[in-house]
């Protein structure tokens, strides 16, 4: 089959075909390295090393280079770095370290190349110079900014008006502008902010021309595949477009623009004020998340059981299913040997990276081809290494306990629930509660 993604800018599937057969190139967005990283960029990085392990397959693991950045540069980074009191380095160096031991506990592996933001500022200062020889961008009191009406079809890959888009954006009002949606792409540093010499004066990096300078180091003019989440389509990739399309005069940037869809916690959309804001690390390395931490395997595979474009309802209910999945695919494979992956297994993922249809292929597996199965899995990254120790399944009966159990404490009828509580401990079964549920059970020895 052929391999057929949905192209964000086109709206619609399209068959793949590279540039170049022998160096297939994807670009990611990584991480602003100020903080820990939440588990809807935690969706982002699996759903990408997914299509990396993919391409890999399809195309020999040689011939693929994925390029993730770090930014390291950014006003957040530097308002978290003077709120600790430490060297800006000090607090990026320590972020990255975080985020890689978070990227290889969900499974992702290395991208090919990870360049930092601020190991590329020459080739900023040369798309900046470019763009203004080319007429599509000023310099106005030290400032270099986009001239966005010099760009005609500007707001193509979001497909907003320049209505919309001004009222979709931070705008800046600032009476050095020309006009109201130009984006900066270099500004002023105090003495105490980070920054470099250039031909507008010391100064940093606009977010938007760090990634546009990294992807055509590393890439080129033109690639493959860019992609991201779908929060990052407008201005963060439309403004990427420009500069770089507009830098070099080619009709696109990337053939193809991917996006995974938005992520919410137990039906909430996540925020640190709702109490809800999960991080990577919280589900792997604390119990800060149902009272357990949660394998690799089983984040992973309770992400891709939604298609990554659509939006996902993260659960520790998802978690639960997930480590029952993987108990049984475990037992099944045994000591089998990796074998290859299934040919529907790899058919599915082919359309679109049709995760959900792909892992209802492998059920069929666990009893005709553990060793297919097995290597399905590792397609996907999933070595079932850490797959959770097998437990025994809920009745019909004690589900129906336990689901009636749940409606009382979510109508906050505490007596019912209590009383189902007693019944259950009557029946040798322990319950484990949060403020979302029933967490866990098991049966009380």
């Amino acid at each position: 089959m052929t391999l057929r993604l949905y192209n964000t800018l086109t709206r619609g599937k399209v068959d793949f075909e590279p540039f170049d057969r022998a160096n297939v190139r994807l670009y990611a967005c990584g991480p602003t390295v100020y903080d820990y990283l939440h588990i809807g960029n935690g969706r982002m990085l699996i759903v990408f090393d997914t299509l990396f392990r993919l391409l890999r397959h399809v195309y020999g693991a040689d011939h693929v280079t994925y390029v993730r950045n770090i930014t390291d540069v950014d006003d957040k980074i530097n308002a978290r770095a003077a709120e600790r009191g430490i060297p800006i380095r000090v607090l990026t160096d320590e972020m990255i370290a975080i985020f890689h031991e978070d990227a290889k506990a969900i499974g992702c592996l290395p991208p090919t190349i990870e360049p930092r933001a601020t190991e590329h500022i020459e080739p900023m200062i040369a798309l900046m110079e470019r763009l203004i020889a080319r007429g599509h961008a000023y310099v106005a009191e030290g400032h270099v900014l986009f001239d966005v009406p010099s760009m005609p079809d500007y707001g193509r890959l979001s497909n907003r008006s320049a209505d919309e888009m001004l009222a979709g954006a931070r705008i800046e009002v600032a009476p050095y502008k020309r006009n109201p949606g130009d984006f900066v792409l270099w500004k002023p540093s105090t003495p105490e902010e980070p920054g470099w010499d250039s031909p507008w004066g010391r100064g940093r990096p606009g977010w938007h021309i760090e990634c546009s300078a990294m992807s055509w180091k590393h890439l080129g003019e033109t690639f493959d595949i860019h992609g991201g989440g779908i929060d990052l389509i407008f201005p963060h990739h439309e403004n990427e477009v420009a500069q770089t399309r507009c830098a070099f005069g080619h009709e696109i940037m990337a053939q193809v623009w991917m996006h995974n869809g938005h992520l919410q916690v137990e039906g909430e959309k996540m925020s640190k004020s709702l109490g809800n804001y999960v991080t990577i690390r919280t589900l792997w390395a604390t119990n800060d998340f149902g009272g357990r931490a949660w394998s690799g395997d089983a984040l992973r595979l309770a992400m891709l059981r939604t298609h990554y474009r659509q939006p996902i309802d993260f659960t520790i209910r998802a978690l639960e299913e997930a480590e029952r999945t993987l108990s049984d695919f475990a037992k099944a494979c045994g000591d089998a040997p990796i074998g290859a992956p299934s040919a529907a297994f790899v058919e599915a993922l082919e359309d679109d990276l049709n995760t959900p249809k792909a892992l209802s292929e492998l059920y069929a597996l666990r009893s005709s081809d553990p060793a297919a199965l097995k290597g399905s899995l590792a397609l996907i990254g999933i070595g079932l290494s850490s797959a959770a120790p097998a437990r025994e399944d809920a009745s019909p009966e004690l589900e129906a306990l336990l689901a009636r159990r749940n409606e009382a404490r979510a109508a906050k009828n505490w007596a019912e629930s209590d009383r189902i509580r007693d019944e259950l401990s009557a029946l040798g079964i322990a319950v484990k509660d949060n403020k979302d549920g029933t967490v866990s059970w098991e049966r009380k020895t």
